[in-house]
């Protein structure tokens, strides 16, 4: 802190210290204008406020830089693990051999859930949204996992931490597994964390699951790109939550619960809605018209963050293209979003206005050409922004200047009134 603004209230000013970050805008500090001044700020979706520090994900929308712990994500999507940016988040550091072979082992062995557990999921109707069931599913691992619920002890966070991430791909493939009927599949300790989900998700009894190595991979960059994503709704959340002291699992719970919305994690399913309603390649022109008319949205291109290209995209894109090499679909839909993909990147209209395809609109149509069902596109946003969550929530933990979050409001209701007695109301 080296500078002051002058905030000036009709013949009274007021100095507000500016903080630098290591990178990025410097911040106002307000934390003394209502003491001092009588007034609040007002900034509806706190947009303009910074609602905590942190050392963690850094974005630059204008400039389409995307940065955990200082490293760029389309490095660490081409040459990671997910469980080495899980290390990456959680401590601050890439780990050495020996540290990730100690997390992959950590997290691998607390893949299996109580064996009670499964038992919650039949509480559930068979056609229940799997993301209610996953909503339902994490708050209740408070009731199997008491031992590690001491927010206070950076032992018991660190459990917590682990447990969450290994356990959730089994709880997502078990969400998954119920609302189609089939019987739950447990994890094995030989296969890696993409590859487990993977088996437990799509092998079934009746034949041998032999691994693809594409599509592995391409499911450990989905969940590397979708980890964390700074101060979003979600995250903002399971901070909000977590200020008042509650336990981790209730405060995942929230997260998912507020990823759910379709403005935030429903994003790449409505993308491959739009595909849907385009229907095929030879209706696209007549779509396009009505997008440039404003007649209806056009989903999976640009992005509220990213003002000039998602960087998460570049990696979505070739992982993609990949899949669908691999697997040689035969499917209108993706003939469809290949087709679109080729005139958002050449007509002047979607160029001038830097509309690219984003990372939604990629992973929408890896997803599918995978196997998984739209209903299930969030579920797998909350397995991987999990660890984006528990490392937020760990680092607000650590916070000596943590204080319960408690947003104020412009209040526009009515000034006090007396009450009156009902029969002499009109």
């Amino acid at each position: 802190m080296t500078d002051k603004a002058t905030l000036t209230i009709g013949d009274k000013s007021y100095e507000l210290p500016i903080l630098k970050g290591s990178t990025g805008p410097d911040v106002l500090d307000i934390r003394k204008v209502y003491g001092e001044s009588d007034h609040f700020t007002f900034d509806p979706g706190f947009t303009s406020t910074a609602s905590c520090e942190s050392k963690i994900t850094y974005i630059d929308g204008d400039a389409g830089v995307l940065l955990h712990r200082g490293y760029p994500i389309d490095q660490l999507a081409e040459k990671s693990s997910f469980l080495e940016v899980c290390h990456l988040l959680l401590n601050g550091e890439l780990p050495t051999a020996a540290e990730l072979a100690k997390f992959e082992n950590n997290i691998t062995y607390h893949t299996m859930l109580h064996a009670q557990f499964d038992r919650f999921f039949e509480g559930f109707r068979r056609d229940a949204h799997p993301m209610a069931v996953m909503t339902g599913a994490v708050g209740a691992l408070s009731a199997f996992y008491a031992d590690s619920m001491n927010v206070d002890d950076a032992r018991e966070r660190e459990i917590s931490a682990h447990r969450l991430i290994a356990k959730m791909p089994t709880i997502a493939a078990r969400a998954y597994k119920y609302t189609i009927g089939q019987p739950f599949v447990s994890p094995r300790n030989d296969l890696s964390y993409s590859e487990n989900f993977l088996r437990m998700c799509f092998s079934v009894p009746a034949e041998d699951w032999k691994p693809n190595p594409v599509l592995t991979r391409a499911m450990d960059r989905i969940f590397i790109l979708h980890a964390d994503h700074e101060q979003n709704a979600s995250t903002s959340t399971v901070r909000l939550a977590g200020s008042s002291g509650a336990h981790p699992f209730a405060c995942i719970a929230a997260g998912i619960a507020c990823l759910w919305g379709p403005s935030h994690g429903g994003a790449n399913q409505e993308a491959l809605e739009m595909l849907e309603q385009i229907g095929t390649v030879d209706k696209i022109p007549e779509f396009i018209e009505g997008v440039k008319a404003r007649k209806h949205k056009l989903m999976g291109f640009g992005h509220r963050v990213y003002k000039n290209f998602d960087p998460r995209a570049k990696v979505m894109q070739k992982t993609c293209h990949e899949v669908l090499g691999q697997l040689g679909i035969n499917d209108p839909l993706l003939e469809v979003a290949m087709e679109l993909e080729k005139i958002a990147l050449s007509d002047p209209f979607f160029i001038e206005r830097k509309l690219y395809p984003n990372i939604d609109f990629y992973s929408g149509i890896t997803l599918r050409a995978m196997g998984f069902p739209t209903n299930m596109f969030t579920v797998l946003f909350a397995l991987a922004r999990t660890v984006g969550w528990i490392s937020q929530w760990k680092e607000m933990f650590e916070d000596p200047t943590r204080k319960i979050g408690r947003p104020r409001q412009l209040y526009t209701g009515s000034t006090q009134r007396d009450y009156i007695d009902v029969e002499k109301r009109g």
